[in-house]
């Protein structure tokens, strides 16, 4: 149950950042680019590979903290990071196939299937 709130605090607060980027990122450059989604993307993925490292180098960052900044406030700020940091641990698996296979099934499907939610509320 404490991992459970600890994570639950993490994603509400990535949560929020992300809100705050995109509007702070929208007024400050308005155009039909998604800007502020797209630096929130990358910016998360900088931060998850930030928190990876921290982890991996030993005893930098507890469970707890593990918990809290890459499953919590990377999660809730964006899951792209996530993504992203499967894909790494893919590629430094040299499973190259499941790599392409994950990135192209993720965005083709994933953008259908935005499609596919939207057409089907429509037709009702």
């Amino acid at each position: 149950m404490k991992t459970l709130l600890i994570i639950a605090l993490g994603g509400a607060l990535g949560s929020v950042a992300r809100y705050g980027a995109q509007m702070y990122v929208l007024k400050a450059h308005p155009t039909l680019f998604p800007m502020g989604t797209f630096l929130v993307n990358i910016s998360g993925c900088l931060l998850i590979g930030i928190f990876y490292a921290l982890a991996e180098r030993g005893n930098l960052l507890t469970p707890e903290w593990r918990f809290f900044l890459i499953t919590g406030l990377c999660g809730g700020y964006t899951t792209f990071s996530s993504f992203a940091l499967e894909n790494m641990h893919l590629m430094k698996a040299g499973d190259f196939l499941y790599v392409g296979l994950n990135a192209a099934g993720s965005v083709v499907l994933g953008i259908a299937a935005v499609y596919l939610g939207t057409f089907i509320i429509k037709t009702l």
